[in-house]
Parts: structure tokens; C-alpha cells; sequence
């Protein structure tokens, strides 16, 4: 039985070898390929496997070919294994494929995600349920899911395993680093909780890296700092906890600031500013001034500018004005010289809504004002100012909507300011009206827009754009003839630049400024301007006054350094000071 067994398999390999030495004698004769075949596939199809292999009917058989072939549809993804086996026809070879096919899909779930739901995760893949699943697919499919993560700020996160492939119930395995303790080192002067407060994260939060390094600049931009660096430092072996350590270098916050005027008629002026950004490391401000000239002013602040849905921002102050030989204008017309005096005194605070979007302000005002000595009028002039002179008490509040990027080295977006201010005798106050003014500014960069039309060779980078700057501003009241001291006013270097101050005043108002800002360097900014405006006891918008003008601006290490050159109607008028007009 043996013997027979073992003669019979001696028989089969000797046929088998000839077979295949006939078939290699035949392939070196460029046997045709008659037909292909597939076979074990039962989902995909087989006009598709057939479309991506080289063996065709009609081809010379090459087993070079058909080892391509199997490596091809085994690229397809949707195959464990593939193989072939070849039969000999009348005019040929027939090639059968055979493959094996992955399971089907029957579901994909997430393990580890919090900060997207399974729902919104699969949005972004093609391994569906139902599916062949596919290796090729699933490679992309985890690609765009954890490029999905990282382009929202959660350059972290990761994906660490994937299980059940060979049942089909794939599970998706994620690893969502969360914040740890919130480190600060290196502040001196600055309290630990104004430094903290800028980093809006909270311990346990998935650590979202673009906002953090948002804030990061944010806490940069206050100004109390040389330098803030940030690094991180993975608590646990795996990864799934990461603590932030921040490192400042404190700079100098006090400063001296200085600003002078100069107008072909109204002569030289200026004074000098002591500030200190973050008083006694509270990241409060102070600012002690005063301005000589024909105006004099003096003037104190203390001021806390941060705020958010829980903390208050407040301010106090007190400014006392005297102006010797003021000229009163009246629709931009001289009538008389006369001499001011007021001294005003104020309190206020406010916060932001849930939506720090939104922030409101509520501030309480106190003004003594004294007008006297009228000389050098003009033939038939008109007296209505010195009448208004007296006690004013007044409650003011601004609603502010601010939609400006916070973490970016530059202004961009816009602001809409809406004020109302209503004076109450009731509060020992002279007089009885009721005003409100509301103003947008926008701020957009022009690289973009640059780029489609021409090559701008890096002159303006990203962080320091050419830049379209405009302001807009419309106010009125419910009464036409409001006290002098209240009325709305035009002219000088926040307003109309080729102007003196306070040349046109009224009841109604309206402003436009539009500044296109040309930076040359880091350090240079050329500022190009239009102003326009009116104001006046009823509105009129055929009736504008305006002027236009050149600015520079040189970053310095006190801040901002303001220069204009502005043209108006009757005389031209040049301003330093410190900072953009707004």
C-alpha cells in the first residue's frame, strides 16, 4: 500500500514539473493569455479587479506581470491576500486570481473623545458601515480625523490604537491631553493672578494649543513683559496629562510720554504724561499729566482695564482745564475771545456679558464750568455761550461690541461703540438733557487683497500689514440748544486734524476718518488721511467739512511716536503725540 502510495505521488510531481516546464517553454514561446479570471471575492466586484490588473486576455503571459498584478490588487486595500493559478487552454493560458476579501464593516466607534462627538468624527471619514473595509481608505480615514483635531487648535491629540478590524467592529482609540497645573516663574513685580488670568484655560480642559498660544500673545501684548515663553511637560508616561510652564521677563511699565501741537494760528503747545501701565504689578494704570499753551490742562487717572463676565473694569479721575483768550467759533466763523475754566471729576465701571463679545460701562461725571471775560468780538456777534456756564452732573453709558482679534500683534476686525449720557438735576446738576453717539471703527489688512493683484515681495509681512483703517461716528440729543460744555465738537488732533479745536460745535454731529497706513519697516509707518465731519444745532449732510494730510508713525521704546501734517480749509496744523488716533 505504501509502495502504490508512494508511486503515485512520484507520478503527480514528475507530471506537475513537466506541466510547468511546458508552460515555461511555452512563455518563452509568447503564449497568449486567453482569459482571466477572478475568483473568492464577494463584495467587490470584478470588473474592478479586473480593471486595475496589466493580465489581460489577449496579453503574453508574464509571471513578472502577474506578480505586479497581485501587488496592484493588493494595493486596492480591500484584500487580506491575494494569489494566482494558471490551466492550460487549446490556444493559451487561462490566469484565475484569487483573493481574499477583509471583513465588511458592521460598525466604527470612538474611545477617548470628548471635544467631538462620534457623529461629528465620522463626518470626515469613508469607512463606512456596510463596506469592505479597506487599509488604504482607513489609512486617510484616521489621517483626517486627526487633522481634524489639530487644524481647531488640538495639535495633541492623537490617535494611540485600532481595534476589532478583523470582526469588523472597529473601535478608534484617542488620546485627548488635558491640562495639568498652569506654572508661572520669573515675575517679580507682577501678582501671580494678573499674569493667571489671561490664561482662560482650566485644569482638566483638553489642551487646545493655538488658544493657548493666543493668550500667550494676548499676555505679551499687555506690555508688563520683555519676553513670555511657554513650554509643556508631559506628566504621565502616556501622555494624557500636560502641565504648561510660563516664563516671563519683566520690563519697566513707567513712562514719560510727551505732545506738542503747532498751528500757523494758534501757536506751540504741549505737556508731559507720567504713566505706569501696572502699577504695583496690579495691572492697574495710572496716568498724571498736563498741557501748556493757550489750553492748560491737568490731569490724574487710576484705572483697572481688564474685565470679563465676572470681574468689574473700573476707572477715577479728575481734569482741570483753564483756557486763556479761547476763540469762540460759531459755524466755523470767530465771534469773540473769551477765557474757560472747568474742573471735572469721575467715576465709573462696567464688565463684559457672557458673550465677551459685548461689554457694557456706566460712568458718573462731575462738571464745574466757568466761562468769563469777553473780548476782541467781531462787529454783531453772537453770544451763546457764556450763558451755560455752571454745574453739570451727568450718567454715561457705553454698550461696546468688539469683534477685533485678540491675539494678533496688530488691530483687525471692528468695534461699534454706542453711548448715552443724560444730565439729572436731581443729582445737583444745573441743567436737563438727554445725548447719545454711536461710532464704528474697522481695521482691515490689505496683504491679501495685495497678493491677487501683484507680487508684494515681503514688504508687508503678516504681523505688520499695510493696513485700511476707518472711523465712523453719528451722535445727536433731544434738545437743539445744549449747554456748551455738552455740546458735540470738531476740530483739533482726534477729530478734524486740519482745524482748530472746537471749531464747529452743536447739537448734532457727525465724523468720518480714513487713514490708509503704510508700514516701510518695523519701525516706520507712513499714515495717508481724510477726515471729515459736521456738527451743528440741526443735521446737515450737504454742508461737510473735511481735510486730508500726511502722518508718520515710529515705534519707540516709550510707545508709539505720532506725527500728522494735516490741510484744512483755513490754516495747516501739525500734532506730536503718542499712539493712533483711534
Amino acid at each position: 500500500m505504501n509502495k502504490k502510495f508512494i508511486f503515485m505521488m512520484l507520478t503527480l510531481i514528475i507530471l506537475i514539473i513537466s506541466f510547468e516546464s511546458k508552460i515555461s517553454a511555452q512563455e518563452r514561446r509568447e503564449i497568449p493569455v486567453v482569459s482571466v479570471d477572478i475568483t473568492g471575492n464577494e463584495h467587490v466586484a470584478t470588473e474592478y479587479i479586473l480593471s486595475v490588473v496589466r493580465t489581460k486576455p489577449g496579453t503574453v503571459f508574464n509571471r513578472e506581470t502577474i506578480q505586479r498584478d497581485i501587488e496592484v490588487i493588493m494595493e486596492q486595500g480591500f484584500f487580506i491576500d491575494a494569489d494566482f493559478s494558471l490551466s492550460r487552454e487549446l490556444n493559451g493560458v487561462h490566469v484565475t486570481f484569487s483573493v481574499k476579501e477583509n471583513p465588511l464593516i458592521k460598525s466604527v466607534n470612538f474611545e477617548g473623545n470628548t471635544i467631538y462627538t462620534a457623529e461629528q468624527l465620522k463626518k470626515g471619514i469613508f469607512s463606512y458601515e456596510g463596506n469592505v473595509f479597506n487599509t488604504g481608505f482607513f489609512r486617510s480615514d484616521l489621517d483626517r480625523i486627526q487633522d481634524f483635531y489639530h487644524k481647531n487648535g488640538y495639535e495633541m491629540v492623537r490617535i494611540t490604537d485600532v481595534t476589532g478590524i478583523e470582526t469588523g467592529n472597529i473601535i478608534i482609540h484617542i488620546l485627548e491631553p488635558k491640562l495639568g497645573d498652569i506654572i508661572i516663574q520669573g515675575n517679580v513685580k507682577t501678582k501671580l493672578h494678573v499674569i493667571r488670568r489671561e490664561i482662560k484655560m482650566k485644569q482638566g480642559e483638553v489642551l487646545n494649543v493655538s488658544v493657548f498660544r493666543h493668550q500667550i500673545s494676548k499676555l505679551r501684548g499687555l506690555g508688563y513683559f520683555e519676553d513670555v515663553g511657554a513650554t509643556f511637560d508631559y506628566v504621565d508616561s502616556d501622555g494624557s496629562v500636560v502641565d504648561i510652564i510660563i516664563t516671563v521677563k519683566e520690563k519697566r511699565t513707567a513712562s514719560i510720554g510727551v505732545n506738542v501741537g503747532y498751528g500757523t494760528e494758534s501757536g506751540l503747545s504741549g505737556g508731559l504724561t507720567y504713566s505706569d501701565s501696572n502699577l504695583r504689578g496690579l495691572g492697574y494704570n495710572l496716568e498724571v499729566g498736563f498741557d501748556e499753551g493757550d489750553e492748560a490742562s491737568y490731569w490724574v487717572g487710576l484705572s483697572s482695564s481688564y474685565s470679563d463676565f465676572q470681574t468689574f473694569a473700573w476707572r477715577v479721575g479728575a481734569r482741570y482745564m483753564t483756557y486763556d483768550d479761547r476763540y469762540y467759533y460759531r459755524t466755523g466763523r470767530r465771534q469773540f475771545e473769551f477765557d474757560e475754566k472747568s474742573l471735572s471729576f469721575y467715576a465709573g465701571f462696567g464688565k463684559k456679558f457672557k458673550n465677551e463679545d459685548w461689554s457694557w460701562f456706566l460712568t458718573f461725571r462731575h462738571t464745574d464750568t466757568d466761562y468769563s471775560d469777553v473780548h476782541n468780538a467781531i462787529p454783531g456777534y453772537i453770544d451763546d455761550l457764556t450763558k451755560w456756564q455752571g454745574v453739570n452732573q451727568t450718567i454715561e453709558f457705553q454698550l461696546t461690541w468688539d469683534r477685533r482679534e485678540p491675539y494678533i500683534p496688530f488691530q483687525k476686525g471692528y468695534v461699534w461703540d454706542s453711548y448715552l449720557e443724560q444730565a439729572i438735576e436731581a443729582l445737583g446738576g444745573e441743567y436737563s438733557y438727554f445725548k447719545y453717539w454711536t461710532q464704528a471703527r474697522f481695521y482691515i489688512p490689505l496683504n491679501d487683497y495685495l497678493k491677487m493683484l501683484t507680487d508684494t515681495k515681503g514688504t508687508w509681512t503678516d504681523e505688520n500689514p499695510l493696513m485700511l483703517a476707518a472711523r465712523f461716528r453719528i451722535g445727536s440729543a433731544t434738545e437743539n440748544d445744549l449747554p456748551a460744555f455738552a455740546r458735540y465738537s470738531l476740530g483739533g488732533m482726534n477729530t478734524l486734524r486740519g482745524y482748530n479745536s472746537r471749531s464747529y460745535e452743536g447739537s448734532d454731529m457727525y465724523l468720518g476718518n480714513i487713514e490708509l497706513r503704510v508700514p516701510l519697516n518695523s519701525m516706520f509707518t507712513v499714515v495717508g488721511f481724510y477726515d471729515f465731519g459736521y456738527a451743528g444745532e440741526t443735521m446737515v449732510f450737504d454742508e461737510t467739512y473735511d481735510d486730508s494730510g500726511i502722518g508718520l508713525r515710529v515705534t519707540t521704546p516709550f510707545g508709539k511716536l505720532r506725527v500728522d501734517y494735516a490741510k484744512g480749509d483755513y490754516e495747516n496744523r501739525t500734532y506730536f503725540g503718542f499712539g493712533e488716533m483711534f
